[in-house]
C-alpha cells in the first residue's frame, strides 16, 4: 500500500519553500498538501477555535493543493479529518524559510507547530527549515523566493524515507531540520539539541503622528557557541541541524526535587 504523507507549512500554501518540500517526498507515497493560504509565521501551535474554517482548492505547478484560510495547525487538522479522512503515515512541514532553531522557535513558529500537532496524533514529523543570510528575507512574501534547494531536497528525502521504515525512536515526536543556506551535498550533519536562546529581545517604542506611543518587539541574534546546540551546528558550523523533539515538556527531573516548594 502507498505511504500517505501530509504536507503543510506556515509560510502559505504559494510559498516556494513548500514546492520545493513536495519534490522532496513526491516519490514516498501519496501527497497531500494542506497549508494556510496567507503567511502565518511567528503563530506557533495556535488553533481557530472562534470561527469557521474555509478550504480553497487550487493547483500550483500541476499540484493539487488545498489552501486553508487558518493557522498551520488548522491546515493538519482540516488535512487530516476533512481532506484525508484518514491519518497520514508521515507530516512533513516545510520548506520554511528561515532557520527554526533554539527554543525561541520550537514554541512560536508555525513551521514547527504544525508538525507538534500532527506528532499529537501519533503520526511521525518532520519540520524542515532553510537558514537566511538577510532577516529581512524571513517576512517577504515567498512564493518567489529564489534559492537552489537541490540539497536540502536530497537530505529531507532521505530523512523521510528512513522515517516511513523505520518510524521515530521512542521519546521522539518529531525531528526539526534546519539546513544551512550556502550547503553542499557533502556538508556534516549534526545531531543536536536546542540552544537555550537564538533572539536577545527588545522593545522599540515609536510616536504616531498624534503622539501617542505604539512598539515593536524586536531584537538581536544569539549566537550560541555552546557545542552540539542546534544554533552552533547552523550558525558556526555551517552544518546541517536535526533535533529530537518531544511533546513530552514535562521536566526530566526527579519529582520530589520539587516538593519542598509546594
Amino acid at each position: 500500500m502507498s505511504k500517505r504523507i501530509l504536507l503543510t507549512n506556515d509560510d502559505g500554501v504559494y510559498s516556494a519553500g513548500i514546492r520545493a518540500a513536495y519534490k522532496s517526498v513526491s516519490d514516498l507515497g501519496e501527497v497531500t498538501v494542506s497549508a494556510p493560504m496567507m503567511q502565518q509565521s511567528g503563530v506557533g501551535r495556535s488553533i481557530s477555535i472562534f470561527e469557521p474554517l474555509r478550504i480553497t482548492n487550487a493547483t500550483i505547478d500541476g499540484v493539487k493543493v488545498n489552501a486553508i484560510g487558518g493557522t498551520p495547525t488548522d491546515s493538519v487538522i482540516l488535512g487530516i479529518y476533512a481532506i484525508m479522512k484518514q491519518k497520514p503515515d508521515l507530516i512533513l512541514s516545510g520548506f520554511n524559510i528561515g532557520e527554526n532553531i533554539s527554543t525561541d522557535t520550537i514554541t512560536t513558529s508555525g513551521t514547527i507547530g504544525a508538525a507538534l500537532e500532527g506528532a499529537s496524533y501519533d503520526i511521525p514529523a518532520i519540520a524542515a527549515s532553510i537558514q537566511v543570510i538577510e532577516e529581512r528575507d524571513k517576512f517577504d512574501d515567498h512564493r518567489e523566493y529564489e534559492h537552489d534547494f537541490e540539497v536540502a531536497i536530497k537530505v529531507v528525502n532521505k530523512i523521510a524515507r528512513n522515517v516511513l521504515k523505520h518510524g521515530l525512536p521512542e521519546n521522539v515526536d518529531l525531528l526539526n531540520v534546519n539546513i544551512p543556506h550556502f550547503v553542499e551535498m557533502d556538508t556534516d550533519i549534526e545531531i543536536t539539541h536546542l540552544s537555550r536562546k537564538f533572539f536577545k529581545t527588545d522593545v522599540e517604542e515609536r510616536l504616531d503622528p498624534r503622539g501617542r506611543p505604539y512598539y515593536w518587539i524586536n531584537g538581536e541574534l544569539i549566537i550560541d557557541n555552546e557545542e552540539g546546540t542546534d544554533v552552533n551546528a547552523v550558525m558556526n558550523n555551517g552544518n546541517i541541524s536535526v533535533t529530537p523533539i518531544s511533546l513530552d515538556a514535562t521536566s526530566p527531573i526527579d519529582l520530589s526535587e520539587i516538593e519542598h516548594l509546594i
